[in-house]
């Protein structure tokens, strides 16, 4: 897979970026940086190559190269799922068109507070809050037998800018998820969530082992070296 993704970062075409809009003019400073990192990111590069919905496609893609936790037929719950990269991704993997006739048919499940684009293989929960009995219910009537066997989160607050105060509230959002895996994940199911380090990280962890037997953290080559983002890889769910 790495090496389809760096072979593709070499066809993308020098005229291409030649057109892409570089008035940087009446832009902030911040502005300017965030554009310029787009521009030469390999990966922002290869997800529009492979029409992936932004680059995050390539973190859960090399997590799932490895630990294989996306397999056809399964169900998948993806949280805080828009604009939608890692459900396509999600879509591919189990099969959840049906495009592989010979393999079984998994579903995908999108859910977040704001709109999702329309995605083939997926449902698509848009203006839904994980946190909310409706949402919990809704899930339920839509997964095969109320039961999820992954349950994905790239989710983050709007960043205020207070690393510790954002990383408190993506801490918040990742004990959310676990408040859903409770409800609707199936023993011996698997759960990804990103966090940002910090001082919290350790209760997290800590939450997560007392629900999974297997956690780890890992970090994959598309998450930027100088960003605090990691992802628990939680394991043999177990119900309490």
């Amino acid at each position: 897979m790495w090496k389809r993704i760096q072979r593709s970062f070499i066809h993308v075409s020098a005229v291409s970026l030649k057109k892409t809009p570089l008035h940087m003019k009446g832009k902030s400073a911040a502005d300017q940086r965030w554009l310029v990192r787009q521009l030469s990111d390999p990966f922002v590069k290869a997800a529009h190559a492979q029409n992936y919905r932004c680059r995050s496609a390539f973190k859960l893609i090399e997590i799932d190269d490895k630990y294989r936790l996306l397999k056809p037929g399964s169900s998948v719950v993806d949280c805080g799922a828009a604009p939608g990269a890692w459900s396509q991704v999600a879509v591919q993997r189990v099969n959840s068109t049906g495009e592989s006739v010979d393999l079984p048919k998994g579903s995908v499940i999108g859910i977040d507070i704001l709109r999702i684009s329309a995605l083939d293989g997926a449902q698509l929960l848009s203006n839904h809050d994980i946190t909310e009995p409706s949402t919990h219910m809704a899930l339920e009537r839509l997964l095969p037998e109320a039961r999820a066997d992954v349950i994905l989160s790239d989710m983050a607050p709007n960043a205020s800018g207070l690393r510790e105060l954002d990383h408190e509230r993506l801490v918040t959002m990742c004990l959310s998820v676990l408040d859903l895996a409770d409800k609707v994940l199936r023993p011996g199911g698997s759960l990804i969530c990103k966090y940002w380090d910090g001082a919290l990280a350790h209760k997290l962890q800590q939450r997560l082992s007392s629900m999974f037997q297997d956690v780890k953290t890992v970090k994959p080559r598309a998450s930027r070296k100088e960003s605090a983002e990691l992802f628990f890889l939680a394991r043999m769910f177990r119900i309490r």
